[in-house]
C-alpha cells in the first residue's frame, strides 16, 4: 500500500499542504474513515463523504490507499494495531502471572468500551466473512503479540503451579474478547431486551472486576 507523496502525487492545487505532509493527510483519512465505515459498513459508505470530511479529494485518498476496498482495509489494520500495541504494554516480567493476567484483562476491557468503532467494524467485517482481512498484509502479525503475552503469563504461573495446564494463550484470549466484545456489541439487544445497559457507569467497575475474577478463577481451577 501506498503510503509516501512523489512526483506523480496529486498536485497542491488539488491537495494544498496535505501534500506536504502525507502522515497527517493520511491520519486524518483513517480517523473520517473509521468513523464512517463503523457508522455505514463497508457497502453504505462513500469515499466522496470520506473526502468531504478531511477537506481533501477523492483522487487523494486513491492516492493513498488505491480504493475503496484499500481504504477499508487500512482501517482494520490500524484498529487491530491500537489494541495489539496496548497488549504489549502488560509487564509480564514484573509482575506476578495472577496480576499480569488480570491487568491484560481489564486493559483489554477499557479498550473495548473506549473503542466502540473496534467493535462496529470486528462485527461488519465478520458479516463479511473476514474477506477483507484474509487480503492484509499484516495479518500474521495481528495475533503475534497478545499470544506471545498471553503465552509468557501462561508459561510462568505454570511454572509456579497457578495456572491449569488444560488451555493454550488463544483460548484465553477468547475467553477475554468474548466478554469486552459482547458488552459493547450487543448493549442495545440487551438493554432492549432485559432493561439494563451494559456500560451503565454505575456499573462498571462491578463489570470491570468480573472479567478479572471470571478469567483468574478459570485459570487458577484445576
Amino acid at each position: 500500500m501506498r503510503t509516501p507523496p512523489s512526483p506523480t502525487a496529486p498536485t497542491d492545487a488539488e491537495g494544498g499542504d496535505r501534500v506536504r505532509d502525507p502522515q497527517r493527510t493520511r491520519g486524518e483519512i483513517l480517523d473520517v474513515a473509521t468513523s464512517e465505515f463503523a457508522a455505514n459498513g463497508y457497502a453504505g459508505a462513500r469515499v466522496d463523504e470520506i473526502a468531504a470530511k478531511t477537506r481533501t479529494t477523492k483522487r487523494m485518498i486513491y492516492y493513498y490507499f488505491e480504493s475503496k476496498q484499500g481504504l477499508y482495509l487500512a482501517v482494520l489494520e490500524r484498529a487491530y494495531s491500537g489494541i495489539r500495541s496496548l497488549e504489549r504494554r502488560v509487564d509480564v516480567e514484573h509482575l506476578d502471572p495472577v496480576a499480569a493476567l488480570r491487568e491484560l484483562a481489564e486493559l483489554t476491557f477499557d479498550h473495548h468500551e473506549s473503542h466502540p468503532d473496534f467493535i462496529r467494524l470486528v462485527s461488519i467485517e465478520n458479516i463479511h466473512g473476514a474477506k477483507h482481512l484474509a487480503e492484509s498484509e499484516m495479518l500474521p502479525g495481528l495475533s503475534a503479540p497478545v499470544l506471545d503475552v498471553i503465552g509468557r503469563i501462561l508459561e510462568r504461573g505454570w511454572a509456579d503451579k497457578l495456572f491449569r495446564e488444560d488451555v493454550d494463550a488463544l483460548d484465553v484470549h477468547m475467553l477475554i474478547s468474548s466478554y469486552c466484545v459482547f458488552r459493547t456489541a450487543n448493549r442495545h439487544t440487551f438493554n432492549a431486551i432485559f432493561d439494563r445497559d451494559l456500560l451503565d457507569p454505575a456499573r462498571r467497575e462491578h463489570y470491570r472486576t468480573m472479567l478479572g475474577d471470571m478469567v483468574v478463577e478459570y485459570l487458577t481451577t484445576r
